[in-house]
């Protein structure tokens, strides 16, 4: 089968687009394929993907709703919900709870395993993948239910964090 598009390549690609409940099908070539992947890239925003997300894109009863606002940027939650982008890097801080379980279901995990940015000075980076580390040693305190351990590394991190160290 060739191509739809060029019809000079074999078609390895088989799309199948539903809109306004008519389905067409286009087979396409490697090419052809990477070029209409863009098109879609562009055409469809980070929003539509989230809200394709389990329970992210449905309409909430009034009594679901959440009036949170960045105290930063003022932006609303509702607003994050509708164009699936936050307004400034404190916007994580006051969305948290409710950005937790997107997050999961985005990523498999809320909580960074990757690497630190090159930027960050070699002494901070300690500190942070110590405060890491100790975090690490806390998860595995609960799940072996040494909780005397627990609180102790509990109290260790709220220390390290009060600073302000990390």
């Amino acid at each position: 089968m060739q191509c739809d598009i060029c019809a000079k390549k074999k078609a390895t690609v088989h799309l199948t687009e539903i809109v306004d409940e008519q389905m067409s099908e286009m087979h396409l070539c490697e090419e052809c394929a990477r070029q209409k992947s863009s098109q879609m890239e562009q055409q469809f925003g980070l929003a539509d993907l989230l809200a394709g997300l389990g329970d992210f894109g449905k309409q909430l009863k009034d009594a679901e709703k959440v009036n949170i606002q960045c105290s930063n940027c003022a932006m609303s939650y509702d607003d994050f919900r509708k164009f699936g982008r936050l307004g400034c890097n404190k916007c994580y801080d006051s969305f948290k709870t409710h950005l937790s379980t997107l997050l999961k279901k985005i990523h498999g995990s809320n909580q960074h395993f990757g690497k630190s940015p090159v930027r960050i000075p070699q002494e901070e980076r300690r500190k942070i993948e110590s405060l890491q580390d100790l975090k690490n040693h806390l998860m595995q305190a609960i799940q072996m239910e040494d909780f005397e351990k627990a609180a102790q590394l509990r109290d260790k991190i709220r220390e390290i964090e009060e600073k302000g160290s990390v």
